[in-house]
């Protein structure tokens, strides 16, 4: 096994699971009345909530291969910053987004679009940060903890990204269109992750697949947008998707598609070289 997965079936029983734990949320989220709020904080659709799914699908799916003691260390893998053995990699991780937003905010702002000048509530950095870093590690447990390893088994690191990314747009689609969106806000938004995973791949596969690594970035990105003025209400997708697509296609073409990471293009030298001194 690799990172505890390596069945052929396993991305397809995780999706079907993680379809069927949503589902719920979904209707709930579509048809809540009284007993229920209609949106969480921020105007979260209550169908966010489902971020816990993708962790439960893969606790589920790893009690059935390993019992306890599997489960315990894919929810041990929430805090593997152990494995970041390059400390330098905290600075993607925590600015990637951040730089963004100001980029983008930046290209707006050019373009001539109407924007309030941005006011940040620093005292509930923290409290963002504490609440979205919860969501994504629901989130990361699952795609980048269980489900990911097999496809870049299967194919290479770009092409498990974005197959990733595009599945993991098309799950957010129903709680998109639950928070009332636009429907070009929402395609951008969907096609926007897929350079997001891209991202997250390359800081998991160079962090010693750190799933730490993941769900910082994954937080990250949350905070930022909620942070962008004001409290996201002016945050478009279109333009951070188009300056995160810039970086995904760096990082492939830098990095290289099979691994995205620079260690692989080393070894890759290695073994080369090692072949043609032994011709």
């Amino acid at each position: 096994m690799t990172d505890g997965t390596s069945t052929k079936d396993i991305p397809w029983a995780f999706l079907g699971l993680l379809v069927a734990l949503s589902l719920p949320f979904w209707v709930i989220g579509a048809t809540s009345r009284g007993f229920l709020p209609k949106s969480l904080p921020f105007d979260l659709p209550i169908s966010a909530l489902m971020a816990v799914n993708p962790c439960v699908a893969a606790s589920i799916l790893t009690f059935r291969e390993r019992g306890w003691e599997g489960v315990r260390g894919l929810l041990r893998r929430a805090l593997d910053f152990g494995r970041v053995a390059k400390k330098i990699w905290y600075l993607p991780m925590l600015l990637v987004w951040p730089v963004t937003m100001v980029l983008a905010y930046a290209v707006m702002r050019l373009m001539g679009t109407p924007l309030p000048d941005p006011k940040i509530p620093v005292p509930m950095v923290p409290i963002l940060a504490i609440g979205f870093a919860l969501g994504a590690a629901g989130e990361e447990l699952g795609w980048q903890g269980y489900a990911f390893a097999p496809l870049q088994n299967r194919w290479n690191a770009l092409g498990a990204a974005v197959v990733v990314g595009a599945v993991w747009g098309l799950w957010h689609l129903v709680p998109f269109a639950q928070s009332h969106r636009p429907t070009a806000w929402i395609v951008w938004q969907t096609l926007g992750m897929i350079p997001f995973r891209i991202l997250i791949v390359w800081l998991f596969n160079n962090t010693g697949k750190s799933v730490f690594a993941a769900i910082v970035f994954h937080a990250m990105s949350n905070v930022s947008q909620f942070l962008f003025p004001n409290f996201g209400s002016h945050y478009d997708p279109l333009i951070p998707g188009l300056i995160l697509t810039l970086m995904a296609a760096g990082v492939a073409v830098l990095w290289g598609p099979e691994t995205l990471a620079r260690y692989g293009f080393h070894e890759a030298r290695l073994r080369l070289d090692g072949d043609e001194g032994n011709k």
